[in-house]
């Protein structure tokens, strides 16, 4: 029947890989469907993973669409449209067929669904509704949902469910050890902890007796963690392990860069830059890790050099490229290259300034001692400065000892603060724009002006934090 003239756009849907078609001609498709009366669950699901596709309101309804009007429920496609939809949607849907009870779910169903909770921000609790019915209906033996179980706690920054699951796991495979250890090493509080965490489950799955071996994928999370550690060591071992056990990481653009990013951060920008002058292939993450790098050790010149040969390899910048050059320019007072780049970021490169593009610059003037321009740079933004620009200001200030500069900042700082009243916490997040004003008039001997800002902090009722310090032994 699909030789027919009108049904051939039909063939469309099983491309691979599958063109981006616009909305009206996947309305076309889904009324061949309907007026031939076509009911295979194949042709519906490629027309919903397209619809999917396009990532507009009205085509993610017409996949809702698609499943809702077909002529009985089928599990395929509400498997597909759980996987093809946003994750807050595929939460929703999920759990209004839960309560509508007119399908059973597959081990299918469970993966898709909780890969959704992996993907969305502040689900725990919805999650583990998920999780609690996969342990209800047996589906806790089978290892894909155990492993989405694991990516899911540890994505939502419960990483100790995701290793109580991970360690009563009868078996494991090389997927379930790289999503315990990405994990671990992408966690942003307790960091070190963690990363350590991240480290010795690596040497388990090295040393250990079930026989998962390491993949690329592993051998990146663990080299991020050794970077994150400052662990040179670690990280030499690490490459020293993946020179003998698989192949020179020069061959591998994301292991390559993953160590190039590991030694800058360890200090040895000599290693970084001879595994950055030997892989074979880079991409914009290469350029810019190596950027980073020579920005963080005061090579400033160096690093607008590479901007120069990244051009020249046919590589666009993007904006992080753009925050590591400004960091070179900041670090080796390249004010005149700074402001050449910023003002030539959009219309060469076509890359809009964001606001840490504004922070940079900000903060570069204000190292150099340009705090009229500094200020001038501020209000002439195309959008309104936040309170970050103008603190930066307000400790350049500082340093240099321009105090009408510092009270005018000041002022302005104070003026942004909320008018609204403030519970005990939030005053004293208050307290850094009125210490700021306050040494800047210490760093004179005004002592008058230290203390009236000092008075007015007390009738405000707003208190200093206390400051405070960690020793880590290793």
């Amino acid at each position: 029947m699909s030789s027919l003239p009108r049904l051939r756009c039909l063939s469309f849907l099983q491309l691979k890989p599958p063109p981006c078609l616009p909305l009206f001609q996947l309305k076309q498709i889904h009324c061949q469907l309907l007026t031939n009366a076509l009911k295979s669950p194949q042709f519906h699901a490629h027309l919903i993973e397209r619809y999917c596709a396009l990532s507009n309101p009205q085509a993610t309804n017409l996949a809702h669409l698609v499943f809702t009007h077909f002529h009985h429920p089928n599990l395929y496609l509400l498997n597909v449209l759980i996987r093809s939809t946003t994750p807050r949607d595929s939460i929703i849907l999920f759990a209004n067929s839960v309560s509508k009870a007119t399908l059973g779910f597959d081990d299918f169903t469970y993966i898709f669904v909780l890969g959704a909770c992996a993907r969305s921000e502040a689900v725990l609790w919805e999650g583990k509704q998920v999780h609690s019915r996969v342990i209800k209906h047996g589906f806790s033996s089978n290892i894909m949902v155990q492993t989405t179980a694991i990516h899911f706690y540890a994505s939502n920054k419960d990483v100790g469910s995701a290793r109580k699951m991970f360690d009563e796991m009868p078996v494991r495979n090389s997927v379930t050890w790289n999503a315990m250890i990405r994990g671990y090493s992408s966690q942003k509080t307790g960091t070190n902890e963690h990363v350590r965490s991240a480290i010795m489950l690596f040497k388990g799955m090295v040393f250990g007796v079930d026989g998962a071996k390491p993949t690329d994928t592993t051998l990146v999370c663990v080299v991020s963690a050794a970077a994150q550690l400052g662990a040179i060591e670690t990280g030499s071992c690490i490459h020293g392990f993946i020179e003998k056990t698989f192949y020179a990481p020069e061959d591998d653009i994301f292991i390559g860069t993953g160590l190039l990013d590991m030694y800058s951060k360890c200090g040895c920008l000599g290693s970084a830059l001879h595994i950055f002058r030997r892989m074979r292939e880079k991409n914009v993450l290469t350029w810019t890790a190596m950027a980073t790098g020579l920005a963080v050790h005061g090579k400033g010149k160096e690093a607008l050099e590479l901007l120069e040969a990244m051009e020249a390899h046919g590589v666009k910048p993007n904006a992080v490229t753009f925050t590591s050059l400004f960091l070179a320019c900041c670090h080796a007072g390249l004010v005149k290259e700074g402001l050449y780049l910023f003002h030539s970021m959009e219309g060469r490169f076509g890359v809009e300034p964001l606001i840490q593009h504004y922070g940079c610059i900000v903060d570069l003037l204000g190292r150099s001692g340009h705090l009229e321009e500094a200020y001038k740079f501020i209000l002439s933004m195309k959008r309104e400065g936040d309170a970050i620009l103008w603190r930066s200001l307000m400790n350049a200030c500082k340093v240099h000892g321009d105090v009408v500069m510092g009270e005018k900042v000041g002022s302005i700082l104070l003026s942004l603060q909320p008018k609204q009243k403030k519970d005990a916490l939030d005053l004293d997040d208050l307290s850094e724009d009125y210490v700021a004003l306050s040494n800047v008039y210490a760093s004179c001997g005004r002592w008058k002006d230290v203390e009236m800002v000092r008075n007015l902090m007390k009738i405000k009722g707003i208190e200093i934090k206390p400051g405070s310090s960690c020793v880590q032994s290793f």
